[in-house]
């Protein structure tokens, strides 16, 4: 028997699927991370616009402070080439302060206010009551920072002022009042934080005279938080 036809034949190529399966199975796991990738970037994203129509809904505002009298029952100032210059002073001031937030209530702890003059305090740090306001809610304090004939040694340049004013008949002041404040909006609740207001002003001072104080202009109060 002849087998010259069959001799120089090849058996056919097989080709593997294996290469074809691993590039299928590699592609649908690229699929798969990039789905799963764009889902966690919406999520991501919702959960942005959510927070932040959230804070726009519910972001406080600044409290506003606002000096509404004051009144002057010691101020006496020391200075001697041989000793050190010093004020002791018993100030009244009564403060307003409004939380302007229609959504927030505020909470103010840890207040402390005394008297500035030339950036030098000429009072020592008086503590103030906790204080709450609930939604545009407003309530004031009267604190007497100084007194007692406690002195705070000054420069002489604040000596100097000071006698200056009484001299012209009235005086530049700064109230300084210093705490924490933290606000409530339905179920959320802020973190602490510290709350600065400076108040200038400018008080009518006559020597030897006491009592109930004039505030010549609009005391103009400026908050920092």
């Amino acid at each position: 028997m002849s087998t010259e036809g069959t001799a120089g034949t090849e058996p056919p190529e097989i080709i593997s699927e294996g290469p074809r399966r691993e590039k299928a199975r590699r592609g649908n796991l690229a699929g798969a991370a990039r789905a799963i990738w764009c889902g966690v970037l919406a999520v991501v994203l919702l959960a942005g616009i959510v927070a932040l129509v959230l804070y726009l809904v519910y972001r406080p505002s600044k409290p506003q402070f606002t000096v509404l009298g004051a009144g002057l029952y010691e101020l006496n100032t020391s200075s001697s080439s041989a000793g050190p210059t010093a004020v002791s002073a018993s100030i009244q001031f009564t403060v307003s302060i409004h939380n302007p937030s229609a959504r927030s209530s505020a909470s103010f702890d840890r207040l402390a206010a005394y008297v500035d003059f030339n950036g030098e305090a000429i009072t020592q740090p008086s503590p103030l009551p906790p204080l709450y306001l609930s939604r545009d809610g407003t309530g004031a304090v009267s604190p007497v920072l100084g007194g007692g004939g406690v002195s705070v040694s000054v420069s002489p340049a604040v000596v100097n002022g000071l006698q200056a004013g009484e001299k012209y008949g009235a005086v530049g002041l700064r109230l300084v009042v210093a705490g924490r404040v933290k606000y409530k909006a339905g179920p959320f609740h802020s973190p602490w934080r510290r709350v600065n207001a400076r108040c200038e002003l400018v008080m009518g001072l006559n020597k030897g005279v006491y009592g109930p104080a004039t505030l010549l202009g609009t005391p103009g109060c400026s908050v920092d938080i």
